[in-house]
């Protein structure tokens, strides 16, 4: 599972750095220490914050206010990665996503590329809902046969 600091986390959760120590500090949001005693907070534990910032802020009765955070996707297949190379020409662009010791290449918008402000080597994660993506098993290739030597 993937730790990440403190500033890092508030700029995924859209919140300041200054709010989520405080969070911390209440004992709102659960972290680890590194033996520095810096705090670490996982990915598990950002999904579980925004899932709860959103139905705390339905919950509450106030009017709905957009902040473009995303706090629930129907997509389940989700591979997190960082990105590797950002391309852009004209319309489209290319995301190349490392996630372990395999590239993903997605092709997206421009305008997604600036609105995402992706660069490289930030924090991403590939999102895949669709009917087209396809599973395979790669086999053994038979051994050659062995020539026999004549004497």
């Amino acid at each position: 599972m993937a730790q990440m600091t403190v500033r890092a986390a508030a700029d995924r959760l859209g919140v300041g750095y200054s709010t989520l120590k405080q969070w911390i500090y209440q004992g709102r949001v659960r972290t680890t220490l590194t033996a520095g005693r810096h705090h670490r907070i996982s990915d598990a534990e950002i999904d579980r914050l925004t899932t709860h910032r959103g139905s705390s802020v339905r919950a509450s009765g106030r009017p709905s206010e957009t902040s473009g955070l995303i706090v629930a996707l129907s997509g389940r297949n989700r591979l997190h990665g960082f990105v590797d190379e950002v391309r852009s020409d004209g319309l489209l662009g290319q995301v190349r996503l490392r996630i372990g010791d395999q590239t993903l290449t997605a092709i997206i918008t421009a305008d997604a590329i600036r609105e995402l402000k992706l660069r490289r080597g930030d924090d991403a994660v590939a999102i895949i809902k669709s009917t087209e993506v396809m599973i395979a098993r790669e086999a053994e290739l038979p051994a050659a046969p062995r020539l026999k030597k004549r004497r």
